[in-house]
Order: C-alpha cells, then sequence, then structure tokens
C-alpha cells in the first residue's frame, strides 16, 4: 500500500530529491509513528503524514505529524531545542546540517514519558537583534505561564507573558515601558474584556516538541523561516488538558501584560481573575497563535 505521506517543496530542498523519494516510496518512513503534534499514534499508510524537518545549528531532525495537526514545513530552531527533543522523540532521522541534503532517516524506538505539569518559566527577554521587536534594559525577564481559559464556554489554551522589568523601544533612553505598544505594533489586540477568542495573528506560532513548549516564533525580518521571540531554558511541561485543548484548536492564545500586571498566579482561577484585572485597566494585549510542533 502506498504511503500517505506529504513532503513539502520546502523539506525535499533540504533533504534532497533521493531522501525525499526514499520517504515516498516508504524505504525510509516509519512504519509507524507518535504524532509529533498531539503525541497520538499515526500510521502513514492509513492516513495522511506531514513531514516536518527542524534545522538546528549542527544537526536537523525530520518528524512526522498527522497532516490535520500540521502541515509539511521547516522550522528554524536552537541546537539545544532540538537536542533535546530528540533524546525523547519516536519516529525521527538526525542529521549535520551541513549535509541535510544527504541525509539518510534513522528510525529511533524511543517514547516521550510524560512529565507532572510545570505552568510557569522565565526567560531572558531578547536584546534588540533582528530576531527581536524590543530591547529591554538591563536584562529583564519574561514570566510565560501556561493555563486554560473559559471563552465563551469553551476551554483554550493560553499563554500570559508578563516582563520582570519595564522594556523600552529600541534606541530610547528614557524610562517608559513599550512592552504593550511594541506588541500592538506586531499584530497583538488591545483587550478590555475576555469574552471571545481573538483573531489569528499570522506569522506567528507557538512551538511545541515531544507536548512540552520550547518557544514562541516570530516572521523573520530578514525574510526566510520565524525567529524566535521567546524560547525556554528547557522545555515548559503542560498539563495534559492544556495539550488536548491545544490540538484541538490548533492554536494557543497569548495574552501580555506589563510588568506588575498578572504576577505569579498558582491557580488557573486566580490567572483567569489576573487577567480580567489587567484587561479592564488596559494593560493587555491578546492574539491566537497557531501551534508549530516538533
Amino acid at each position: 500500500m502506498p504511503r500517505m505521506l506529504d513532503v513539502s517543496n520546502e523539506v525535499r530542498a533540504e533533504i534532497g530529491d533521493e531522501e525525499a523519494d526514499r520517504l515516498l516510496a516508504g524505504d525510509s518512513a516509519p512504519g509507524g509513528y507518535d504524532c509529533t503534534s498531539c503525541r497520538t499514534p499515526g500510521d502513514p499508510e492509513q492516513e495522511r503524514t506531514s513531514t516536518v524537518l527542524f534545522v538546528g545549528d549542527e544537526t536537523a531532525v525530520l518528524a512526522f505529524a498527522h497532516s490535520t495537526c500540521l502541515p509539511s514545513q521547516v522550522v528554524q530552531v536552537t541546537e539545544e531545542q532540538l537536542q533535546s527533543a530528540a533524546r525523547s522523540i519516536s519516529g525521527y532521522a538526525t542529521a549535520s546540517t551541513a549535509h541535510a541534503q544527504h541525509a539518510q532517516a534513522a528510525q529511533h524506538a524511543q517514547h516521550a514519558q510524560t512529565a507532572p505539569a510545570a505552568p510557569y518559566q522565565e526567560a531572558p527577554a531578547p536584546h534588540h537583534h533582528s530576531e527581536a521587536p524590543y530591547v529591554v534594559p538591563e536584562q529583564a525577564v519574561l514570566g510565560v505561564t501556561s493555563g486554560l481559559v473559559l471563552l465563551a464556554g469553551e476551554l483554550h489554551p493560553a499563554l500570559v507573558v508578563e516582563p520582570t522589568a519595564p522594556v523600552a523601544r529600541p534606541g530610547s533612553l528614557g524610562a517608559g515601558d513599550d512592552f504593550l505598544p511594541l506588541l500592538i505594533e506586531q499584530g497583538f489586540m488591545p483587550v478590555t474584556e475576555l469574552s471571545t477568542a481573538p483573531a489569528v495573528l499570522h506569522g506567528w506560532s507557538v512551538l511545541l516538541a515531544v507536548g512540552q513548549l520550547h518557544a514562541v516564533l516570530q516572521p523573520n525580518p530578514n525574510g526566510g523561516q520565524p525567529v524566535a521571540w521567546w524560547q525556554a531554558h528547557q522545555p515548559l511541561q503542560v498539563t495534559e488538558g492544556w495539550r488536548a485543548a491545544a490540538n484541538k484548536h490548533q492554536q494557543v492564545l497569548l495574552f501580555a501584560a506589563p510588568v506588575g500586571s498578572i504576577g505569579r498566579q498558582p491557580r488557573e482561577d486566580l490567572l483567569r481573575d489576573a487577567l480580567d484585572r489587567a484587561a479592564a485597566n488596559g494593560r493587555l494585549v491578546t492574539a491566537a497563535l497557531p501551534l508549530a510542533g516538533l
């Protein structure tokens, strides 16, 4: 039976025609796999399957996902993210990026282990360069909290981002906080109440690897593959309920507020209360970001 694999032109250009043809012929494709997005079993002989190539600084990882979860694509990630994910991924191939066009698919029989939820993590906010829309004096930290938010009677997966210090506009010498204005310029929308899901912000995405949160990606200002707006020091664990909601909606709601607006909330009901207060005070922006899974 022919393999129902989708190898996009983008992926084919990276791995080469020979390896792409081997995949399509079934010579190097897995007989079965755990979907890199929803983590449920997949079978390329029974259902449409996407090839997703993640490229780091030194290695590349070829992943498989249900086509209904992710399209075939190439995503740039850091080498640390790639190696961390590859250690617990089932059905992947790795190769030196210097020889990506001649990569051979070496299948691994490893399985991810579900870890306890750890819904909050801090990571340094990026300095101003081609990968970030702003600078942060004294290297502020972005705190990221994951949780489920009820909107119009339905649970949505959410990430709440709050810096630990004011964020200045690039080139500014003042002490003001431009965190929200800069995000609004990127396409995030201010909200005064949480009643409906926000619109999708195209070009941005949330990178999940083996069911863990690795990064928030934004468009590359120089063109090409997306770059990290925020990335975790180590993968951020999310709950089964959060991951199930993300797979259902195929998107994550990102809420951002300036320093002092949200705080570290240990429970989802307290997080929702903090979001409602920030919105009512005009200190909250939001957007829906599609999934980009590993």
